[in-house]
């Protein structure tokens, strides 16, 4: 039989190899999953994981993609580390997108008496206080009544996805839509510019990765960070130290509430271009699995972030190219997060035959 020893100390080589082990257990069981639907399951793999990234389009939809991911996976992954189980990132967001639409849709006049260069900061900034206002429900139920961030967090998801309902139903719905839930289409000026022409990409991937770099300077260099860690993982070594683990977890939370925000409003403004009810497919939770595959590292979280975002597309294609449902993306996801919890045990413990 299978018996775990626990190691001496946990195996740095298995810290970095867990992700890889579950990626290829994930891709061993998609080719499985493929032939049991009766699929040529090579055929199948190539379209969902290497047609996303046989030209240049591909390319940039793969990228627009891992934007949200990044910014809600960097937020995550510093909330973990600090012991705050956030996992409402997905509720963050669709607060920032109503928060940044509503602005735009308030300056997207016939008289326009802004431009898009002072409107699409303001939207940004909005999205990123409704994120942290967001978060800061869960931060504040935490530190005043000790509630569960896990159940707070999650619940408030869902209220914030019927509020997206509302809003695109009631007071923001376009008056010329035919009634469909939806606001107006803004207007071009107020759309975020493309990076690569014939492409959606936006500048929103570079603003992504600069939040990447800030956040690995944030974990590993600076003094507030650490403060952070060691506020939740050992509130009363911080205390002794003077750290508030209080604090910590408001920090944690804010700082993740306003990169969720922030990718709510670079998601209305850049591919979508209005508030919808559907304005994410889960970026939020699917970013929970991101942070985990980086390791809780924002330069590891830019990596899943684009093995996430491979998944999304070559959902798409193998829905569109060979008949499979579009629940495939959904299983992928499900299938890397069991994979990678499994292997995450070989840090800990030894596989012994006994």
């Amino acid at each position: 039989m299978i018996h775990l020893q626990p190691r001496a100390e946990s195996s740095r080589l298995w810290m970095f190899a867990s992700p890889l082990l579950a990626l290829f257990l994930t891709i061993l069981f998609g080719a499985i999953l493929f032939g049991s639907l009766g699929k040529d399951p090579l055929k199948a793999l190539s379209v969902f994981l290497l047609d996303p990234l046989a030209n240049m389009r591909g390319i940039s939809e793969v990228l627009l993609k891992s934007i949200p991911l990044i910014l809600c996976g960097v937020g995550l992954a510093i909330c973990y580390r600090a012991n705050v189980w956030n996992i409402g990132a997905e509720g963050q967001l669709i607060l920032g997108a109503i928060c940044a639409g509503a602005t735009v849709l308030a300056f997207d006049t016939p008289a326009k008496p802004l431009s898009g260069a002072v409107v699409i900061p303001l939207a940004c900034l909005a999205g990123i206080v409704g994120g942290m206002f967001w978060a800061g429900i869960t931060a504040w139920l935490r530190a005043r009544f000790n509630a569960n961030e896990i159940l707070v967090s999650l619940m408030l998801t869902y209220v914030a996805g019927l509020l997206l309902i509302y809003v695109c139903t009631g007071p923001l719905r376009d008056p010329d839509g035919y009634n469909f839930p939806q606001s107006k289409v803004f207007s071009k000026e107020f759309q975020l510019a493309y990076i690569l022409e014939k492409t959606r990409l936006h500048w929103g991937f570079l603003a992504a990765l600069i939040a990447a770099g800030v956040g690995t300077l944030f974990v590993s260099r600076a003094f507030i960070g650490y403060k952070l860690q060691v506020g939740g993982l050992a509130a009363r070594a911080a205390r002794y130290a003077g750290f508030s683990s209080t604090k910590a977890i408001w920090m944690a939370m804010l700082i993740c509430g306003g990169l969720a925000g922030f990718a709510g409003a670079l998601e209305v403004m850049g591919p979508i271009g209005q508030l919808i009810p559907s304005v994410s497919p889960g970026y939020g939770f699917a970013a929970i699995i991101v942070a985990w595959i980086g390791r809780l590292h924002p330069v590891g979280v830019v990596l899943g972030a684009l093995i996430m975002s491979v998944f999304y597309i070559g959902g798409e294609y193998a829905q569109s190219r060979i008949g499979l449902p579009s629940s495939i993306t959904g299983i992928f996801q499900g299938a890397l997060l069991f994979f990678l919890l499994a292997c995450d045990t070989l840090i800990d413990y030894r596989v012994r035959w006994k």
